[in-house]
């Protein structure tokens, strides 16, 4: 969420940023409402005064006899009371629209994020592997005669609908020693702490986010008003909602590794072969709370721990810093890192790298104290992918293939499926 203390000190700063973004400028209408909020909130302070002294009043006039002035004073008394509970709740309701408008507008980007209007404006920062070469035409991950029907859609078609998948034998496996992997690896040796959260969380969680109101629809909602996560990014982010940290105390990095649920409205026909887009999906998330000072050297190391993650799977990729146009609500500068996908002929994202500045911790009110004194500062917070399970498990498969249908695994696999280095064209781990 935006400072409206800072759009009034620079709005046409403000109004460049969301240029920047593809949006309107908005300080001017944010300005006035934010006068006419302050103007109210003036007034009842003013009527509040005079009702106090008159208050003070009514006691001197009662206490001289003063009968006709304690009668006037008792009446201007009640007066300046109802004057003031109405301009205050006009108040609050002017306050709700502000903050409601403010909590829609995304984050400003930063200054040296590069300018665009769609992913084709993306700048690729590095590549990393040699693409693998094949004597056949390679196949997309669910086409592999290795997968086979250990990737069940049309199961879970039946047991859920479209855009569900059910893994098993071979497959499942490897789904699960991906998700081993990652988290072993970020606790081990990359620093972070382990968590085991929540899919279910409140509105206030949801919102602190920045996930809602803007992408209520994207997400599922349970009758008691629960919701699903669409990452772990949520529960991990919030659980600093409202503290006052230690400055000694940072950075603070988290991880998990949970099923994730989204609607995916609006993607109908997208990416909806195999199970590259579904609506439930498995996430290694990141997440770091950073004093400000530390938050662009803390984005690039938690980029550097999910490049390293594809580059021990033997995985090809590249990296690239999303344009303005591309990046999300939250998001001040995000890195994606695209793994080729030998079926499509494509890199396809498997990681989102994202700085949110102050901008979640100002919705959740997330602050550190100063070592040296002085008023809590918000804290930074970011969040990335390390890695989404299921877009690496095609990777894996699809990079592993063998002509015979057979699927060669990553060396880094091995000790996570008791010593196996392949599914064979039959479906088994060998």
């Amino acid at each position: 969420m935006h400072d409206i203390k800072a759009i009034r000190e620079n709005p046409a700063a403000f109004d460049a940023g969301l240029a920047r973004r593809g949006d309107a400028p908005m300080s001017a209408a944010l300005l006035t409402l934010d006068e006419s909020r302050r103007a109210k909130i003036l007034a009842s302070e003013q009527a509040q005064a005079e009702q106090n002294k008159a208050s003070k009043e009514v006691g001197a006039a009662k206490g001289r006899g003063d009968d006709a002035e304690f009668e006037r004073l008792r009446a201007l008394v009640g007066e300046k009371k109802a004057e003031v509970a109405v301009m205050r709740d006009e108040a609050n309701v002017l306050d709700a629209q502000l903050t409601d408008a403010l909590a829609r507008i995304p984050n400003l980007p930063a200054d040296n994020v590069p300018d665009g209007a769609s992913e084709d404006d993306n700048v690729e920062i590095s590549k990393w592997g040699t693409l693998p070469t094949f004597d056949f035409t390679p196949k997309e991950h669910f086409e592999i005669a290795a997968v086979g029907k250990a990737m069940d859609f049309e199961t879970a078609a039946k047991v859920a609908g479209s855009r569900f998948v059910m893994l098993k034998g071979a497959v499942a496996r490897v789904h699960r020693a991906l998700s081993q992997f990652m988290i072993d690896t970020h606790v081990d040796e990359n620093g972070l702490t382990e968590y085991n959260t929540p899919v279910l969380v409140r509105d206030e969680a949801m919102y602190g986010t920045d996930k809602l109101p803007k992408f209520g629809e994207d997400s599922y909602q349970t009758t008691n008003g629960w919701w699903l996560v669409p990452t772990s990014e949520v529960p991990l982010t919030y659980s600093v909602s409202g503290d006052v940290l230690e400055e000694a105390a940072l950075p603070i990095r988290m991880t998990a590794h949970t099923l994730c649920f989204r609607s995916e409205a609006g993607s109908a026909g997208r990416d909806t072969s195999g199970m590259l887009r579904q609506h439930q999906f498995e996430k290694v998330e990141m997440v770091s709370v950073t004093h400000p000072d530390q938050s662009d050297a803390e984005q690039k190391r938690m980029l550097r721990c999910a490049e390293d993650l594809l580059e021990r799977l033997n995985i090809p990729y590249r990296t690239v810093e999303l344009c303005t146009g591309d990046m999300g609500f939250g998001a001040r500068r995000t890195y994606d890192i695209e793994a080729w996908l030998p079926g499509q002929n494509a890199y396809r994202e498997i990681s989102s790298v994202s700085s949110t500045g102050a901008f979640q911790a100002r919705r959740m009110n997330a602050r550190y104290k100063p070592a040296d004194g002085g008023k809590p500062q918000f804290v930074h917070t970011l969040n990335g992918s390390g890695l989404a399970v299921g877009r690496c498990l095609i990777a894996a498969l699809e990079n592993g293939q063998q002509a015979d249908g057979s699927v060669k695994l990553p060396d880094a696999l091995v000790p996570y499926l008791g010593g196996k280095t392949t599914i064979g064209a039959d479906g088994v781990l060998a």
